[in-house]
């Protein structure tokens, strides 16, 4: 594949695909779910603080823990700093879990991180990268800021707007575009893994039981809160869910079209694969308690 094909594909495609996919969230959303963030009780708490902390600190402990290269350990460590997405919020309605919940925790996410991931990079870049003798990209944080705003809050509002003014035609839009994430994400690695196939394969082994351990710790992390808190079998699931299953589109955007770097991808496109997996096995593992749950209810 061409530079220039590469390059539109990260600087078109990729961003392209990130809007639509929250455009489509927007479109499922109200004003009425901001107060229900604010009203969300102790789960959307808990949910929000240990998605906004734990996958960070979990991010760099296990980077370090496993000796990985700078560069797989700055890819593992942004993916770790991303908001959930509506692959989490299909993967939760999959396995019924607490949709609602997990909607909620995917905009407060979704919101917040666009100020915590300019200023994350920011130290993370140099930290990583600075004695490898790699060029390190310098990030403006006002302009990741603004970058991070029009690819994700303004499709999420111009989404809402056309659910506030034309509502049936937003359910026959949103119906539509549900599948939209998974094929976006499925898409992008698909393209990232092709034009860094080598590199995928050179690092395979050495990165992806880091990459597992971190999923997993950051799933056992919700689920551990959800027990604490005493929540039910469908909240601890989503809660799970929610902290392990980032979003990876985003943060396969922020390697491939901001810092444009192919290498810092690697443990993106692996996570991605692995989050899936891991997610499908806890659905598979929740179902049957879900279920005695309900028939009890």
């Amino acid at each position: 594949m061409s530079p220039e094909a590469i390059a539109f594909v990260n600087q078109a495609l990729v961003p392209c695909g990130l809007a639509l996919i929250m455009f489509s969230m927007g479109l499922t959303l109200a004003l009425r779910d901001f107060a229900a963030i604010l009203s969300g009780g102790r789960a959307a708490a808990a949910g929000f603080a240990t998605h906004l902390l734990v996958p960070p600190l979990l991010g760099l402990t296990v980077g370090a823990l496993f000796g990985l290269p700078p560069e797989l350990a700055l890819g593992l460590f942004i993916i770790s700093i991303c908001p959930a997405g509506t692959t989490s919020n299909a993967l939760t309605f999959v396995g019924r879990g607490n949709l609602a919940l997990a909607v909620v925790l995917t905009l407060m996410t979704s919101v917040v991180t666009v100020f915590t991931i300019p200023i994350l990079l920011r130290w993370a870049v140099p930290w990583f990268l600075g004695g490898t003798g790699a060029t390190v990209p310098q990030l403006d944080i006002v302009s990741t800021m603004g970058q991070l705003a029009r690819i994700t809050l303004a499709p999420i509002a111009l989404g809402m707007v056309v659910r506030r003014f034309a509502p049936e035609a937003a359910g026959r839009i949103a119906q539509r575009l549900r599948p939209t994430a998974f094929v976006v994400l499925v898409a992008v690695i698909g393209f990232s893994v092709v034009v860094s196939f080598d590199m995928v394969v050179q690092n395979l082994i050495a990165a992806t039981p880091a990459i597992y351990a971190l999923n997993m710790a950051a799933m056992a992390f919700g689920l551990m809160v959800g027990r604490v808190l005493g929540l039910n079998a469908r909240d601890r699931m989503t809660l799970a869910i929610e902290t392990g299953v980032q979003n990876a589109t985003l943060a396969l955007f922020l390697t491939l079209t901001v810092l444009e770097s192919l290498p810092l991808a690697v443990t993106q496109n692996i996570y991605g694969m692995v989050m899936l997996f891991n997610a499908s096995l806890l659905i598979r593992w929740f179902r049957g308690r879900i279920t005695r749950e309900a028939v009890a209810a």
